[in-house]
């Protein structure tokens, strides 16, 4: 039997992806001795849960780093091309709080910590940008637009940047959502597979005919309320900006609709507010086509879809992984469902009234 383009593509899209390959934990021992010998710098390692790196806190007395090893199936040049993201910025912006790489003693960005026929893994050393995560706050408008705002001048900062793995496949680049639609299959609630065709028709309808004339860039990829640093107290809320694993060239767009999708339904009387507010703030720097603008809130829904549909999934394959996983993605159908209760073309004009009206 043959395999259809489409089929293909998802199945390529979810393999480089590595969502499904669990790999043996990297040994502490070895990171140790590393760290040692290539960045002279020791103390306490503690293991943190993340999606798929092995990834360390290292506590040295004298200040943190994070540490990260790539999983064996993220090629090396993917790996360098996040490196390059963060160094790129710290270059072309550096008044921006994106984290920091720190070499190792010979001016390297990276080491390999071992290479077989598994694949070979990469070790990382970031300076540890200290407080809590958006995820963690209760922001208000305000917040929420300086979060926006601060995505809209990494996006401008990024506008130069290009990299040979740039155009690399990845599951969670929205622009590839409509290939998917087999991970309806995979959700057992039959009342949340309903809810995902209805988001899969809209993005065929509204976003597949124009993916080609979409303004396209190197993008953050994730600027997720877990990836963005904050101080809930103080003038500036947005302190950091961390993990590019998910850097990539794709539509500018679907970047602001990936923290757009984690706002949807947080206020159930409401359910777009949030997501309004953040993209007032990214306006303020970075400003969307009118002709693009309509197509945001199928982008956002999409994204928020994707998540649901890919952890269910994911959660199966790598058990190991699964608390990490539905802890990210516990009421993301609820949260569709309120998001698509108000009217698309409600939502839109919405978005079309002026930044400083919005906020």
């Amino acid at each position: 039997m043959s395999t259809s383009p489409q089929t293909s593509l998802a199945r390529r899209l979810l393999e480089e992806g590595g969502l499904a390959s669990p790999h043996e934990p990297v040994d502490v021992t070895v990171v140790r001795t590393l760290l040692d010998q290539h960045y002279h710098v020791g103390g306490r390692l503690e293991r943190l849960a993340t999606e798929k790196d092995d990834t360390f806190r290292l506590s040295t007395g004298s200040g943190d780093h994070l540490v990260k090893v790539s999983p064996p199936d993220e090629e090396e040049t993917v790996v360098a091309l996040q490196t390059a993201a963060m160094r790129f910025l710290e270059g072309a912006a550096p008044e921006l709080p994106v984290q920091r790489v720190k070499p190792t003693v010979d001016g390297n960005d990276s080491l390999v910590v071992e290479k077989n026929h598994g694949g070979t893994r990469i070790l990382r050393v970031f300076d540890f940008v200290e407080g809590p995560v958006w995820a963690g706050a209760n922001p208000d408008a305000n917040q929420l637009a300086q979060a926006g705002e601060m995505l809209g001048r990494i996006d401008v900062a990024l506008a130069g940047f290009t990299h040979p793995a740039d155009r690399r496949v990845l599951v969670w680049d929205v622009q590839h959502f409509h290939h998917l639609a087999r991970l309806v299959a995979h959700t057992p609630d039959s009342a949340h597979r309903r809810l995902a065709q209805e988001v899969f028709r809209l993005f065929d309808r509204a976003v597949v005919p124009r993916l080609t004339d979409l303004e396209t860039q190197v993008i953050h990829g994730d600027y997720s309320p877990h990836n963005v640093v904050v101080n809930p107290r103080g003038d500036r809320f947005v302190t950091g900006v961390i993990d590019f694993g998910d850097t990539v060239r794709s539509a500018v767009i679907f970047d602001p609709a990936v923290p757009m999708a984690n706002l949807l339904g947080r206020t159930p009387e409401n359910p777009w507010r949030d997501a309004h507010a953040f993209l007032a703030g990214y306006e303020r720097t970075r400003r969307i086509k009118d002709s693009e603008l309509a197509l945001l809130p199928v982008a956002a829904l999409a994204r928020l879809t994707l998540r649901a549909l890919i952890t269910n999934w994911r959660a199966q394959r790598v058990p190991q992984r699964r608390d990490y996983l539905l802890a990210h993605a516990k009421d993301d159908w609820v949260n569709v469902e309120r998001a698509m209760a108000v009217p698309l073309d409600d939502v839109v004009a919405q978005l079309r009234q002026s930044p400083r009206d919005r906020v």
